[in-house]
């Protein structure tokens, strides 16, 4: 890849997102559109829904980009939480390191590969990026040193910085959880795998064991129990609020759903309240009506409340059995985080189901070498013409060289990469996971593994053996050849950082799907009443994305480092971008 490849990729990517940034500007100013871009805020009444009539309401503008400039910590903390201001600090640090990495490696390092012996220079446009690489210097050469000075100055300033960071925010959530007051998930233990007893159903199970064992700080406890019969109730009454809508649509009539004590749903229910259409009488069926006590409706699942926390704490932490299969506690999640489906899952199985989807996920990564492999041969011309002779009279143009090789193997990695976080968060449900938060750490995780091994290691490994692959004498010489070959993905790499980096936040501002959706929605469904409930921030999708680009940044600040002015570029857009979104959406 030549510079020329290089500058037709940034130009393609830099227009695509100028567009989208232009259009978002343009769409969140609609007022059709406040349900995808403020859901959460016209939710929670921190914002009023309004119909401007101004023309500046066609016009993009930059007020958005000012607004989240000037957002502080506090106001982030109070409206978005401490994930996402611990999430913009990452993106922070990442500045300062990359900061840093970029003067000392551009000032020194990049001179001494640019004026290594090893190639002639040609025309500006006409460099190959090898010739800025740590490929255009000798194995021997003596300047060497200025790669090794530059790597203890970027680790050491690298390691100083995360020290403070990880101090802050140690801080900080020190004094969150001061500052925030008592929840009942605190006193609460979640009680797995209750043994069944022939005599007693699970309820009596439950009390009896601790009322023997932790009668001082034993308060009480709710089974979980099946939801069929509940979840039928609340379709029936969902029904009926529809029908009563279409016949009479002034009248009020959505029923009142009231949360119950733990009973297996976020739509589990209290009580259920039918408006009639001719009076204002409320008819109420209260849950105690129901036939939800015998031990066939009952789950081998209790929540446990505690006096103290500190009882709750040692009533999870201890084992309760010799056998480890039964009576497993944990701490509770909040009520909001529990992943009800997956507590009707027998705890015998979860073991199974973590080798099970560990297996599925490391088969997946394997099936990926495929079209990773495939990519890479887009990026080699010179082998793609030669195995495939029909091709050369296409690949003769100059224009279209540049697009094969500078941008069309990113956009193709990206698009398939867009199929990984929804299969791993379906791989992390599975797992059986408690609680919502659990499932997406876990799907973070995964994704992270996925994206470093494919996007890294592999891109390097087929990449050189496809460009070395004729001039291999034995194997004792594949890892030197491998080592000399390593370098010449980092046009690649740039490239990729372009098209997953900033087209990428270009995307993710717009919100496509939450966009598509709501046209969706109001054109073809007809729905006149905008939904505020938008989708949370995909921390598993962005995380593992900034942990890549620091990857790349660290790996190829001396051997390539052209690329850090774009990560710099990408890490200030991803500041303004997610702070944005963090406090829109959230």
């Amino acid at each position: 890849m030549d510079v020329s490849a290089l500058l037709t990729s940034a130009g393609i990517n830099i227009g695509i997102c100028v567009v989208l940034v232009s259009l978002y500007s343009i769409l969140r100013k609609q007022p059709f559109n406040y349900c995808v871009y403020f859901g959460r805020m016209l939710s929670n009444g921190r914002v009023k829904r309004n119909d401007p009539r101004w023309y500046e309401r066609f016009a993009p503008s930059p007020s958005w980009l000012v607004k989240a400039w000037e957002t502080t910590e506090d106001e982030m903390l109070a409206s978005a939480g401490l994930d996402a201001v611990v999430f913009i600090r990452m993106v922070i640090c990442s500045i300062r390191i990359f900061s840093v990495v970029s003067v000392v490696c551009i000032s020194f390092v990049l001179p001494v590969n640019y004026y290594g012996p090893m190639m002639k220079h040609q025309e500006a446009h006409l460099e190959p990026l090898s010739i800025f690489t740590i490929e255009n210097l000798n194995p021997r050469s003596r300047w060497l040193w200025v790669h090794c000075l530059s790597l203890y100055i970027i680790t050491s300033a690298a390691c100083a910085l995360l020290y403070f960071e990880y101090k802050t925010i140690a801080r900080k959530r020190l004094a969150y959880i001061t500052a925030s007051s008592s929840k009942p998930s605190h006193f609460t233990v979640l009680m797995r795998a209750v043994p069944q007893s022939p005599d007693q159903s699970y309820n009596e199970t439950v009390g009896q064991y601790f009322t023997n064992y932790y009668a001082p700080s034993y308060l009480s406890h709710l089974m979980v129990y099946r939801d069929g019969l509940i979840q039928r109730l609340l379709n029936d009454a969902e029904k009926m609020c529809q029908a009563i809508k279409q016949v009479s649509p002034d009248v009020s009539c959505n029923p009142s759903i009231k949360s119950c004590n733990f009973c297996t749903g976020p739509s589990a229910t209290k009580s259920f309240q039918m408006l009639s259409t001719e009076t204002d009488s409320v008819k109420q069926l209260e849950l105690g009506e129901l036939t939800l006590t015998t031990t066939e409706e009952e789950r081998p699942v209790a929540f446990v409340f505690f006096k103290t926390r500190y009882d709750a704490l040692v009533a999870s932490e201890v084992l309760h059995t010799s056998n480890p299969m039964l009576w497993v506690a944990d701490l509770a999640p909040e009520p909001h985080d529990v992943y009800w489906k997956n507590l009707k899952v027998p705890y015998r199985q979860l073991w199974m189901r973590k080798i099970a989807t560990l297996v599925g996920a490391v088969a997946f990564m394997f099936v990926f070498l495929l079209p990773v492999t495939g990519i890479q041969g887009l990026t080699q011309l010179n082998t793609l013409s030669k195995n495939f002779p029909f091709l050369r009279d296409l690949l003769k143009a100059d224009f279209m060289n540049r697009v094969i090789t500078g941008y069309l193997p990113s956009v193709i990695l990206v698009l398939f990469f867009y199929t990984v976080p929804p299969l791993m968060m379906y791989f992390s449900t599975l797992e059986g996971c408690i609680s919502r938060s659990l499932r997406k750490k876990s799907a973070c995780i995964r994704v992270v593994y996925f994206t470093i091994w494919n996007v890294f290691f592999v891109n390097i490994l087929s990449g050189s053996v496809i460009r070395q692959l004729s001039i291999f004498s034995s194997v004792k010489d594949l890892p030197a050849q491998l080592a000399k070959a390593v370098p010449t993905q980092a046009g690649f790499f740039m490239t990729y950082c372009f098209t997953s980096g900033w087209a990428g936040l270009a995307c993710e501002i717009i919100q496509p799907v939450g966009l598509i959706w709501n046209l969706i929605s109001r054109v073809i469904i007809k729905n006149k009443d905008a939904s505020y409930e938008t989708l949370r921030f995909p921390y598993h999708i962005e995380i593992p994305r900034l942990l890549l680009f620091g990857l790349l940044g660290f790996t190829n600040s001396v051997i390539a480092p052209l690329i850090l002015p774009f990560l710099l570029i990408y890490f200030f857009l991803a500041y303004l971008i997610y702070k944005n979104q963090v406090c829109n959406d959230l």
